[in-house]
């Protein structure tokens, strides 16, 4: 018999999650994957050689609907994981969870270091991970209800999932990994089941057609970010289970596995989180790409506390843990003493999010000082999307980068033949103009340590080669 939702429980927790986030979206400042979506959605197409099109289309949405703020761009994230907190409680309903479980479940995903990460801030994963947990939701009432016209909804999800990441393809080798080998491996004959195969293939046909007619470029970015930080990653990647939504969440999601490993019907999904663990570790990706499994192990660990009687020992165990999460997650330390904690060197979207009206000055600075025939030619060249994106955001004109899908939006005109160059190479200096001077260097008011802290920016003029002729070189994926 299917358990009744404790919808006041877990719809006063998933609200109250979205009013923090909301209520604290203009902290600290734009973050550099923020600022970047912001540009690509102003380059509306089916995909972008570095990701899907769905987090830059919401983004764009955002902006046309509450204005182009910082709060405008964060309300998205805050309702998704608001939904997230919905489904994982939904998840431990599925496998037997009665209010406190359900409760449990939603606590403990709302107060996750990741959750609130992801809903302060718009990243892929803010949309990820809700993605994965209406799959998994899907998937877990095919198996245990033994109803497989859930795969249909599984598939469409799994569809959708994949104009956000490709990542989603994790979850279903993990999936068919666990049939195979746990079983029960009769589900592979369901017709059903490859019926929600096809449902999935044709819901991400558009997105797949772009891929192909672009010669895969999401691969070329995955093996340039496996070469970049594929050994970071890997290092990284035990450790951070463990903080991608707080140590208590991590030793519940323990018990989920030993409880998903005992049911049968199940078991296959126990077994898709190491699968997809390893898939990660040998492909050098970062340590978050199973985190929506993690959810799902957490949902069933939350039943097994519900059960064992230890519901006063995880409320207040989960209570701690969201405290400890909220410090290091959401941004309420004041800018002015945040370098001298431990948060920007554990937190790396805090880092990411200091610093922008500081290189926006340096560079209008070195813009003021050229006559009005040398700023009518001058274009910027910017190092990554973030220092882009917050250039194009403060209305510099004529700002051009090689960048991930940057790139695609040059060359410079010809006619550019004075340049504001930052976060380059000597080696693209140099060749490409006969004169370059430093004329200023970034710093930030918080004093935090990040790629645009002390970034040296250069005044070059004397184009030597046509932008044209040299653009291939600018190219570069990380």
């Amino acid at each position: 018999m299917e358990r009744p939702l404790a919808w006041r429980s877990v719809t006063t927790i998933a609200v109250l999650l979205s009013g923090v986030l909301l209520a604290v979206s203009g902290g600290y400042g734009y973050h550099r994957d923020e600022l970047y979506f912001r540009v690509l959605s102003q380059h509306p197409d089916w995909g972008y050689v570095d990701q899907p099109p769905l987090t830059p289309m919401l983004a764009r949405l955002a902006i046309a609907v509450f204005g182009d703020t910082l709060t405008a761009i964060r309300v998205p994230p805050a309702l998704s994981m608001a939904l997230l907190v919905v489904l994982v409680a939904l998840i431990a309903r599925e496998l037997g969870g009665r209010g406190t479980a359900q409760a449990l479940a939603a606590l403990g995903t709302a107060g996750g270091a990741f959750t609130l990460i992801a809903g302060h801030v718009m990243l892929t994963l803010s949309f990820d991970l809700p993605l994965w947990a209406g799959a998994l939701l899907f998937i877990l009432r095919a198996l245990r209800r033994e109803e497989p016209r859930w795969w249909l909804a599984a598939g469409a999800v799994i569809g959708v999932a994949s104009y956000n990441k490709h990542l989603i393809v994790l979850l279903v080798l993990g999936l068919a990994a666990g049939l195979l080998t746990a079983g029960p491996r009769r589900v592979l004959a369901s017709p059903w089941l490859w019926a929600g195969a096809l449902v999935a293939a044709a819901v991400a046909a558009p997105n797949l057609a772009y891929q192909i007619t672009n010669g895969w470029p999401q691969l070329e970015m995955a093996a340039a970010l496996s070469e970049n930080k594929g050994a970071e990653m890997r290092a990284l990647f035990v450790p951070m289970q463990v903080v991608l939504f707080g140590p208590v969440v991590a030793v519940m999601a323990g018990y989920g596995f030993v409880r998903l490993w005992r049911d049968r019907r199940v078991r296959a999904l126990a077994v898709a989180y190491p699968v997809a663990a390893a898939l990660t570790l040998i492909s050098g990706g970062r340590f978050d790409y199973a985190a929506g499994l993690i959810l799902l192990l957490f949902a069933a660990g939350c039943v097994s506390a519900e059960e064992a009687g230890r519901r006063r020992d995880a409320w207040v165990s989960l209570g701690v843990n969201t405290a400890g999460c909220a410090l290091f997650g959401l941004p309420l330390i004041p800018l002015t003493v945040l370098a001298a904690t431990p948060v920007p060197a554990v937190n790396e979207v805090t880092r990411e999010s200091v610093g922008w009206p500081e290189l926006n000055a340096t560079v209008t600075g070195v813009l003021a000082t050229l006559t009005p025939d040398e700023r009518a030619r001058a274009v910027v060249i910017a190092g990554n999307y973030g220092e882009h994106g917050s250039l194009a955001r403060a209305g510099v004109p004529r700002v051009y980068a090689g960048h991930n899908q940057l790139w695609e939006y040059g060359p410079p005109p010809e006619s550019g033949d004075v340049a504001i160059l930052m976060n380059i190479g000597r080696r693209l200096r140099d060749g490409q103009f006969s004169q370059c001077e430093e004329k200023g260097r970034v710093g930030n008011a918080a004093g935090i340590e990040n790629e645009e802290l002390g970034m040296r920016v250069w005044l070059c003029r004397g184009l030597e080669q046509p932008w044209s002729a040299t653009w291939p070189r600018w190219r570069h994926f990380s």
